[in-house]
């Protein structure tokens, strides 16, 4: 038997339907929450969404041992990494940053929003920290005031931070700075 996975009912015959996007296996009573997926076979299926280091491994598992397990614990790596690691992270001080670039270049909150061709009330809400600039917006400001607003990699907060335990491992009490 088989759990439903809409309401966790066990069913001797799933059906698969799709919901958002997302191929569920539920019951009968399920069916009409999404559109019911037919079958194909599992061969073409599992061929459209097999990955090259997939096929890879299975052609060098005849070559010799050790490029599987070396090809295969470096694949899982580069899973693991996602989206987040690739984007650049704002800085801190970035309303400080764009205010006094702005400063020195002698320009109002008004010009710089002109020359920018945005919004002057959304120039002062990244001056005051009050909003995030959009990535566009960001490049705008780096190209046309001349400054970086990501933040640098390693941060002087996490490299004087030295933390933990005697055992190595740290608690909540080791990360969090209380604000007395």
């Amino acid at each position: 038997m088989v759990q439903c996975e809409m309401c966790g009912a066990e069913t001797s015959s799933p059906k698969t339907i799709k919901v958002e996007g997302a191929k569920l296996d539920v019951c009968s009573n399920c069916t009409d929450f999404g559109t019911e997926v037919k079958q194909s076979s599992s061969s073409s299926s599992s061929t459209k969404y097999s990955t090259s280091s997939s096929s890879s491994s299975s052609s060098r598992s005849s070559t010799s041992g050790s490029t599987t397990s070396s090809s295969s614990s470096s694949s899982s790596s580069q899973r693991r990494s996602d989206m987040f690691d690739d984007m650049d992270e704002l800085a801190t001080d970035y309303d400080d940053r764009v205010r006094n670039a702005r400063e020195s270049k002698g320009l109002s909150q008004s010009d710089l929003a002109n020359e920018l061709n945005e919004k002057a009330s959304l120039i002062r809400k990244i001056e005051r920290g009050d909003t995030l600039p959009s990535d566009r917006v960001q490049s705008k400001l780096e190209k046309f005031l001349e400054i970086n607003l990501n933040a640098e990699s390693g941060s002087a907060d996490d490299s004087e931070w030295s933390g933990g335990s005697s055992t190595g491992s740290y608690t909540l009490g080791d990360v969090v700075k209380r604000k007395d």
